[in-house]
């Protein structure tokens, strides 16, 4: 998400930084091509007109002329104001309430609804601990509660017994009283949708409403949809009264409009990203990392989470030990790769990433380097005996072609993997002084392109 909106910005915040001073005349081209960029984005005008105006008022002050570097001041207030226009802070589910707490998803037919209504379950028992019901109310759409039904029995969260013919507002009322008498901590109600808004839809979703009272009411909106999903999100406000919304598909859409335009316009905040197509890829919506990641400053904070999330704090402690030893053998280099794998691979990490321009980018496309590559380096990996991962110098010639010839890659491939080997212990090597936690962040960032090790080109 964002990446034409990153470019455009980048583009015209680099000129500004590139300049000694800036005069008025300097911030007004500069924010003209603001305004361009933020509207084919597909950002709302009138949001666009406020932001605009919100820099401008800030931008041509006397302490941002008179600083030390003006470009940069500029690009704090750009920063400071599209966190501002996200939400300001990150705004958590109110779950902590007396059990059950009920959260009613709502949305259009194919927003992905009862896929986010898994996915928060999910999210919800792993992370959060939490005992959790979900409750399918859609009795229009063939197969839509066993969908969720297959969907709970996937994540592990029990859904509600399906009783043909029982009416939406009965279901509702049946699972949160099921909710109550078998201690679940939350109740997930994934209503019906239409494929437009039609008063029949806001009807039984608002006497649901009314009789559950809900702790929190969801919109989920397709980001992919654009100025449409802000038009949604401002008529389900309207007439039902939302809490929150859960935006979909932000992995698919390079403009990020909607995520802009919702806030303002609506008020409500984004509570959750759905960042991916599996049960797991469901994120809080942080407004402050957001806006790093527009201005192409990375989230090291959400990389670190990912590293805690899926790193062994075992293997950790192991690989740290062998470094300080100087030793880094193959075994150790394929469990780096399957820890970016595990962390959404490398495109789920280059957003991440400060400094990693669209250049840089654009490099690790053009050189071919996807997950797909560190699959095929992982068969290669397989293919070799416990002996040549522990002592590489052992491999040659005869070697390399059994192990390119059982992997079904080339020589070639597997002499990349060698050199990348060596790069990487090269890396560790240097950041044996930073300590374990330092050893981890340098293997990562050792296996990335242009980042003073990684893949070959």
């Amino acid at each position: 998400m964002f990446e034409s909106l990153q470019e455009r910005l980048g583009d015209v915040l680099g000129k500004l930084t590139r300049r000694g001073a800036l005069s008025e005349a300097d911030v007004s081209a500069a924010l003209r091509e603001v305004r361009v960029a933020l509207l084919e984005a597909d950002v709302a005008l009138p949001v666009v007109k406020d932001f605009v105006e919100k820099v401008r008022e800030q931008a041509v002050g006397e302490e941002v002329v008179r600083s030390v570097a003006p470009g940069q001041m500029v690009i704090k207030i750009v920063n400071d104001c599209l966190v501002e226009t996200l939400g300001a802070e990150t705004a958590s589910l109110n779950i902590e309430v007396p059990p059950p707490a009920v959260v009613m998803l709502v949305g259009l037919q194919g927003s992905g609804k009862t896929t986010s209504c898994a996915k928060l379950g999910l999210r919800l028992s792993d992370k959060a601990k939490k005992k959790v019901l979900m409750a399918s109310l859609d009795v229009r759409r063939p197969a839509a509660q066993e969908q969720l039904k297959v969907l709970g029995i996937q994540a592990n969260v029990r859904t509600l017994d399906i009783v043909p013919g029982e009416p939406p507002v009965a279901i509702a009322k049946r699972a949160v009283r099921s909710g109550a008498l078998e201690g679940f901590d939350v109740v997930l109600l994934d209503t019906a949708g239409r494929l437009a808004i039609d008063e029949e839809m806001m009807g039984e979703a608002a006497a649901v409403r009314d009789a559950v009272k809900p702790h929190e009411t969801l919109l989920v909106a397709d980001a992919m949809t654009g100025q449409d999903a802000v038009n949604v999100a401002r008529s389900f406000h309207e007439k039902i009264g939302l809490s929150g919304i859960v935006l979909t598909r932000v992995d698919g859409d390079a403009r990020g409009g909607a995520a802009l335009s919702m806030r303002a316009v609506t008020g409500c905040p984004i509570k959750l990203l759905g960042v991916g197509e599996k049960l797991d890829a469901l994120e809080d919506f942080h407004p402050d990392r957001v806006a790093s990641r527009i201005l192409g400053m990375g989230d090291v904070v959400s990389l670190v989470e990912k590293a805690a999330e899926t790193i062994e704090l075992e293997d950790a402690e192991k690989l740290a030990k062998k470094i300080q030893k100087g030793q880094f053998d193959l075994d150790d280099l394929g469990q780096q790769l399957k820890q970016m794998l595990k962390m959404g691979g490398l495109s789920g990490m280059m957003d991440l990433l400060p400094g990693m321009s669209k250049a840089q980018q654009d490099q690790i496309k053009k050189s071919k380097v996807d997950d797909g590559m560190i699959r095929r380096q992982l068969a290669i990996l397989s293919s070799m005996t416990p002996l040549e991962r522990r002592r590489p110098e052992l491999i040659k010639a005869s070697r390399k072609q059994r192990i390119a010839s059982g992997s079904g890659t080339h020589v070639q491939d597997v002499n990349k993997l060698m050199k990348q080997h060596q790069e990487a212990g090269r890396m560790m090597k240097r950041v044996r002084k930073m300590g374990k936690k330092g050893m981890l962040r340098g293997g990562l960032s050792n296996l990335m392109p242009g980042r003073g090790g990684g893949f070959p080109h």
